[in-house]
């Protein structure tokens, strides 16, 4: 793998890691960090459109954003509702190979795992 692959890779997961947290963690930010991480992670808009849109400088949209995902990790580290969830999903993941190769006939089964699945969609 070139560097600049591995680079890409690196930025990738932590885009998905702060919308993942964002998800999470939205209702507990202000009405302007929701805003701001939504229109940057979400719409992928630059800080100077996310500026101009809220007439502030490109400086002070990068400083609120860099705030709020050090206030999205901190919340992960004192709730950690993803790791959680990510567990969670992990063991759901095991249980339905286990049913699927044991228990196909059991549809009973198959329907209790697949309504806890959709517990976490909802």
């Amino acid at each position: 793998m070139k560097q600049n692959e591995g680079v890409f890779l690196v930025a990738i997961d932590k885009t998905n890691r702060v919308n993942a947290l964002f998800e999470f963690y939205e209702s507990l930010l202000t009405k302007k960090q929701a805003e701001y991480m939504a229109m940057y992670y979400g719409d992928d808009f630059s800080l100077g459109e996310i500026a101009d849109n809220f007439d502030v400088s490109r400086q002070a949209v990068y400083d609120n954003i860099k705030r709020t995902e050090k206030i999205l990790e901190d919340y992960e580290d004192k709730l950690n509702l993803y790791h959680n969830f990510i567990k969670r999903n992990e063991k759901l993941d095991q249980i339905k190979q286990y049913t699927d190769s044991n228990y196909e006939e059991d549809q009973k089964l198959t329907d209790l795992i697949n309504q806890l699945e959709e517990l976490d969609e909802e």
